[in-house]
């Protein structure tokens, strides 16, 4: 059999080609900076188009966090923070948006043409007016950098290489190849980007008289509650996944030496302003909001859409905007969303089997009643990252037109030993009466004042959280171990 090289007579003039269309493509997109002082590769995209673009996506984005948070007085609070530090900026002549999303995970994003959102999450943390207005700079500095005009302009020409490999070579796994480098551009920000708002950050933090050393008192706040949801959680060592750590790498003590820098040159940029920041987040949610539902031990209840349901024994759950999440010690997991019915005349079975898992091979598969709602169950095999596991199947008929789903998996591996336990949580799920809804409430930042001789620990038994109260009690002020306090001083703590 012959074997042809498709390779060699074409692969190797297609490089001075690509680093050909690459020059022409920089030398034409290349500006100068005015925030770095830098020339950048920006031309691909230009300011009209950075305008369009946040448009387009600051719906998207504010849907995908829960939305804004419901409180005119902080979102009107951020703003005039957010416009006090834009106004130091190289871009003080273009106007900025400044939202709060009401969302609990502490995060911070910036959109290309000035849209800038912080969390309530993240202001919950926050100790502060000074650690606030550093994070509003970091993600201005983004802006004023143009990160997201250059990551646009590097991946499309990258984008156009890998339209010129996959043509020339005619090979699938080598124009996949080029998708793979491309990718480098556009998830987050570089180093040498996160570094420059950092830089920017201070710069802004400083001009506004705020003390810059507030973004890495900060950075160690976010640290410390990362630590503490790892260990909650029995996932110490593991990753930084959805906050500020996951999209911002930064460490620290390099902010602490830009600050340092920025106070020699500006020796009034020392205001911080705790008590004002602590008196205008008195009250702010914390947690999952009543519009999103809300995890309390092993219970999901959701009062706006008004049902709840308990999980097995010893699962932990977690909502997030798309489902709620269980794990088990022993590997098994369970999954609980909802979901549209495209085609209302399908029955609840016939749902699941076309709509839902056309894909999966159900086994004993039956209709139910749940509570008074017509449901069906099956259970089937399904394939997890490449491993196989025993899953039970549940759906729950909330409308005609809507479904509540339940996805509980267990390892192949282990004897299915936690099915019945499985089928107790979905009988479980119910409807809530008006007044049972009613009573839900929020759990919220409560800011109190110190009495003489009361200490941390006294103060952290009235946190109406399950466990680690002390220990949420030291992150959420932004203390440690050893601090002390003292009468008169201001200090959070969660309640309702």
């Amino acid at each position: 059999m012959i074997k042809f090289n498709l390779f060699k007579p074409f692969f190797i003039p297609f490089i001075p080609l690509f680093a050909a269309v690459f020059l022409v493509a920089s030398m034409s997109g290349c500006s100068l900076n005015p925030a770095t002082g830098e020339r950048s590769f920006t031309g691909l995209l230009s300011t009209e188009d950075e305008k369009r673009i946040g448009a387009e996506e600051h719906p998207k984005l504010v849907q995908a966090f829960g939305g804004l948070y419901d409180d005119e007085k902080i979102q009107a609070y951020v703003r005039s923070i957010g416009k006090l530090v834009h106004a130091t900026t190289e871009m003080n002549d273009t106007p900025f948006q400044f939202f709060v999303l009401d969302s609990p995970v502490v995060n911070a994003f910036a959109l290309p043409g000035g849209y800038i959102y912080v969390t309530r999450g993240l202001l919950a943390l926050a100790n502060d007016e000074a650690e606030l207005a550093g994070v509003l700079a970091h993600e201005i500095g983004h802006v004023t950098a143009r990160h997201s005009a250059q990551r646009y302009s590097r991946d499309l020409v990258v984008n156009l290489g890998t339209t010129i490999i996959g043509a020339v070579v005619g090979s699938q796994p080598i124009a996949e190849l080029g998708n793979i480098v491309g990718s480098a551009y556009i998830q987050g920000y570089s180093r040498e980007q996160e570094h420059q708002a950092d830089m920017l950050g201070v710069r802004y933090l400083a001009r506004a008289g705020y003390d810059p050393t507030a973004m890495s008192t900060f950075l160690n706040s976010m640290s410390a509650e990362s630590s503490l949801k790892h260990k909650i959680d029995g996932k110490i060592g593991e990753g930084n996944e959805y906050n500020l750590f996951s999209s911002h790498p930064r460490t620290a003590e390099r902010i602490v030496r830009s600050a340092n820098e920025a106070i020699k040159n500006n020796r009034d940029a020392r205001t911080r302003d705790r008590n004002l920041f602590l008196n205008k987040i008195d009250g702010l949610v914390w947690g999952d909001s009543l519009k999103q539902g809300s995890v309390k031990g092993r219970s999901f209840e959701h009062p706006y859409l008004r049902f709840n349901f308990v999980a097995p024994k010893d699962f932990k759950l977690k909502n997030t905007p798309s489902a709620v999440l269980g794990d088990h010690f022993s590997g098994a997991t369970l999954r609980f969303d909802g979901d549209y019915i495209q085609n209302e005349k399908l029955n609840t079975q016939d749902y699941m089997r076309i709509e839902w898992l056309p894909e999966v091979k159900l086994i004993k598969q039956e209709s139910l009643k749940i509570n008074g709602f017509d449901a069906a169950t099956a259970t089937g095999l399904i394939s997890i990252r490449g491993d196989w596991a025993n899953a039970r199947f549940v759906v729950i008929r909330w409308k005609k037109n809507y479904v509540y789903r339940f996805l509980f998996v267990n390892p192949v591996t282990k004897p299915p030993v936690m099915d019945n336990n499985f089928r107790d949580s979905a009988f479980s799920f119910r409807k809530l009466s008006n007044s049972e809804a009613q009573s839900i409430s929020y759990l919220r930042i409560k800011v109190l004042k110190v009495k003489h001789g009361q200490n941390k620990k006294e103060l952290a038994s009235r946190m109406e959280i399950e466990g680690n109260k002390l220990e949420w009690f030291n992150v959420l002020n932004g203390f440690n171990k050893k601090t002390g306090i003292k009468a008169d001083q201001l200090v959070k703590i969660i309640g309702r």
